[in-house]
């Protein structure tokens, strides 16, 4: 297949007053042309950052990728000059924010900041950039897009204004979208348009998507491969229908018995009893460990490895063939 994306042990970790957090530690996964893997995972367990150590846009203030490989098209980002990742954000890469209000410029139209993006990458004039702009709002479906390219965000309603940054990520027709709770804050019904609109552009324009999300229903309807991260690990890692015909990580076994069955007579919610761990105090085994019905001596002391295991990736002893992970 042909990998859009590959990241190998990305290790990303910030220096605080109160320690070192471990947000990222030992992340691999790769993302195909075409294919959208959805990423899953409790607040805290590493998705978000993980996005951004891709982007190249943690705060260096403060954080630090301190290990591993990002490659995208074959090139290592991480040796990549801040010129050359600001040439390549936005136009080869775009990302797709939870808040569009905040992150959408509520002083320009949105004909002025789809076009600043055009302009940039692109080199076009402001004249082809205004007409470019009106043709990607009619291709998010937005309607009366002549319209629209002189109204300010605030003039919009929030599934339009979502639209707006798909718009925009999409304006330099990137090989890879990241997309960061897409559907977070929109009703049912615009959170699925929304998400077939993702289908459809994914599609049509052969674009990696790199869905982040805590909504495993969400994952189900427009993912191929989906990764569950816990405390900074990957978990359990294969294809959608697999992961959720057959979970075998406890942990993903327990997000898929807490979603409501519709259809159940009486219904129970399952729950994962305690918390995640504090990103500065990681339990010496199994970061899963303290939470888990399963849990064994062994797993209380070491960390298990990521192995191929029934068709797909699981870091779990529950399994004959299961190793621990080397030091490091």
């Amino acid at each position: 297949m042909d990998q859009v994306l590959e990241v190998r042990g990305l290790k990303t970790y910030f220096y605080t007053e109160s320690g070192v957090a471990k947000s990222v530690d030992g992340v691999d996964f790769a993302l195909g042309r075409g294919r959208t893997l959805g990423i899953v995972g409790e607040s805290g367990s590493g998705k978000s950052v993980t996005s951004l150590s891709v982007m190249r846009l943690v705060e260096e203030s403060v954080g630090r990728i301190v290990g591993g490989e990002i490659r995208f098209e074959g090139e290592s980002l991480l040796d990549k000059s801040e010129k050359e990742m600001r040439a390549i954000r936005g136009n080869r890469i775009s990302m797709i924010f939870q808040e569009p209000m905040t992150s959408l410029n509520p002083v320009f139209t949105i004909g002025m900041q789809i076009g600043e993006v055009l302009k940039l990458h692109q080199g076009m004039s402001s004249a082809e950039a205004a007409r470019k702009c009106v043709e990607l709002l009619k291709l998010v479906g937005i309607p009366l897009p002549e319209q629209r390219v002189r109204e300010y965000p605030h003039q919009l309603s929030g599934g339009m204004r979502q639209r707006v940054m798909i718009a925009m990520a999409l304006a330099c027709n990137p090989a890879l979208l990241i997309a960061d709770e897409p559907t977070t804050a929109l009703d049912v019904t615009i959170q699925a348009q929304i998400l077939e609109l993702m289908k459809e552009l994914k599609e049509r324009l052969g674009t990696a998507i790199m869905l982040i999300t805590h909504d495993l229903g969400v994952v189900a309807e427009v993912a191929d491969e989906v990764m569950v991260l816990y405390a900074g690990k990957v978990v359990e890692h294969g294809a959608v229908e697999d992961i959720f015909r057959s979970p075998m990580h406890p942990y993903t076994r327990g997000l898929l018995a807490s979603i409501p069955d519709i259809d159940a007579e009486v219904e129970t919610l399952e729950t994962i009893e305690g918390l995640v761990p504090s990103v500065y105090d990681m339990p010496p085994g199994c970061r899963f460990a303290p939470r888990c019905k399963h849990a064994m001596e062994r797993c209380l002391r070491s960390q298990p490895a990521l192995v191929e295991t029934a068709g797909h990736k699981t870091r779990c002893f529950l399994y004959g063939d299961a190793s621990e992970e080397e030091a490091g």
